[in-house]
C-alpha cells in the first residue's frame, strides 16, 4: 500500500488505479470495516490526524479528481462527500524520497512521463499535505 503525498498528477495509468483501490482500502480500514492492513505504516498519519476518515475521503477526492481529468470512470460513490476539509503536515524529506521512488517506477513503466516528472522544478504534494521541514517521515519503510 502507498497513500502517496506528492500530487496524484505525477502518477502513471498503472500507478493512478493503484491508488484509488490503496486509498479505498485505507479507508475501509479506518472505518473499521476490515481487519487487514490496521497496522500499516502508510495510515500512521492518518490516525494521527484530528479525523483520519475524513482525512482519508478528502485524500480520495483529489484522487477521484485527478483521474477524471484523464477520463477515467472512478466510482466517486465510494468517497463520503460529509467531511472537513483540513491538512496532514509532511516532511521535506519525504517528499523527495517519493520523488525518486515513484521516478524509478516510470522510468521502467511510462518513460514519457519520467521525462515530464523529472524535468519539474518544483514537486507539488496532493492538496491534503503541507509541507515541512525535516527527513523521511519515521512512518516510512525505506529501500535498502
Amino acid at each position: 500500500m502507498r497513500i502517496w503525498s506528492i500530487h496524484p498528477k505525477y502518477l502513471d495509468a498503472k500507478g493512478l488505479v493503484a491508488l484509488w483501490r490503496e486509498a479505498l482500502l485505507a479507508k475501509h480500514v479506518l472505518e473499521g470495516k476490515t481487519t487487514g492492513y490496521i497496522n500499516h505504516p502508510q495510515l500512521i498519519r492518518f490516525k494521527n490526524s484530528e479525523d483520519p476518515v475524513g482525512y482519508i475521503n478528502h485524500y480520495l477526492v483529489f484522487v477521484y479528481q485527478e483521474a477524471l481529468s484523464r477520463g477515467y470512470h472512478f466510482n466517486k460513490e465510494k468517497i463520503d462527500m460529509n467531511f472537513k476539509p483540513g491538512e496532514i503536515k509532511v516532511t521535506r524529506g519525504q517528499i523527495l524520497y517519493e520523488t525518486k521512488h515513484l521516478l524509478k517506477k516510470l522510468e521502467i513503466r511510462d518513460h514519457k512521463r519520467f521525462l515530464q516528472f523529472s524535468e519539474e522544478s518544483e514537486i507539488r504534494t496532493h492538496p491534503l499535505f503541507k509541507v515541512k521541514e525535516g527527513e523521511i517521515e519515521s512512518w516510512e519503510k525505506t529501500e535498502n
